[in-house]
């Protein structure tokens, strides 16, 4: 599964609040869903937490993300690891601040040995740069132009040895990728609902995968 988590600025702004509490609360709802999803044994979960179009956002809300990113993977790592959840991070991380990278880094080592949940932070992340750094690795691996077919380019990818997405949800209320996993995302059901990210609980989460359990899956056939 794979959540483009929209909805928390607006958040925010129907309530009076900073722009950045609204981001605060979204992060909560990330902790109480990771735990439903280990319940329903979701084996790979995808969040699109910073897109690399977020850099054109203020100064301050960009610091003030990377500092709720730093702070939440400090405060949760030893519960996730507890969790048996596995963090990967999708996205340019040479382009993060170095205490960013450094908070990243030791949450990969700590859960490394998860086994129950391999929950994928999109970081920094957009599917056509993801896209331009699988070329670019394999032009550098020499290979020829007959050598390079489907298998070739997804093992090039940020999530190379992961499954596609079954399941693309996107909260409020918007109907696009926005760039996420759009080689990935290919035949992946696509889900969308108006609930604002902070507010989606597991009982939104159940909605989503009733409905999913409820089409059939044709592949373009």
């Amino acid at each position: 599964m794979a959540i483009i988590m929209d909805g928390n600025r607006r958040w925010a702004r129907q309530r009076g609040l900073p722009e950045l509490e609204g981001h605060a609360a979204g992060v909560e709802a990330i902790r109480e869903l990771l735990r439903h999803a280990v319940r329903r044994g979701v084996p790979v979960l995808t969040l699109y937490a910073f897109s690399r179009e977020t850099w054109a956002r203020p100064d301050d809300e960009v610091a003030g993300l990377f500092g709720l990113l730093e702070e939440a993977i400090r405060s949760e790592t030893d519960e996730l690891r507890t969790e048996g959840v596995r963090i990967r991070l999708l996205g340019r991380q040479d382009e993060l601040p170095e205490a960013t990278r450094t908070s990243i880094g030791e949450a990969l080592a700590a859960t490394a040995e998860g086994g129950q949940l391999l929950l994928n932070i999109a970081f920094n992340y957009a599917g056509r740069s993801e896209i331009v750094d699988a070329v670019r690795g394999i032009v550098e691996s020499g290979r020829s132009a007959d050598e390079i077919d489907e298998t070739v380019i997804s093992d090039a990818l940020y999530t190379a040895g992961m499954p596609d997405p079954d399941l693309v949800i996107r909260t409020g209320g918007e109907q696009r990728l926005s760039n996420f996993l759009i080689w990935q995302s290919a035949y992946a059901e696509f889900y969308t609902c108006d609930t604002l990210w902070p507010d989606f609980d597991p009982t939104a989460f159940d909605a989503a995968l009733a409905e999913f359990a409820s089409r059939q899956r044709r592949y373009g056939r």
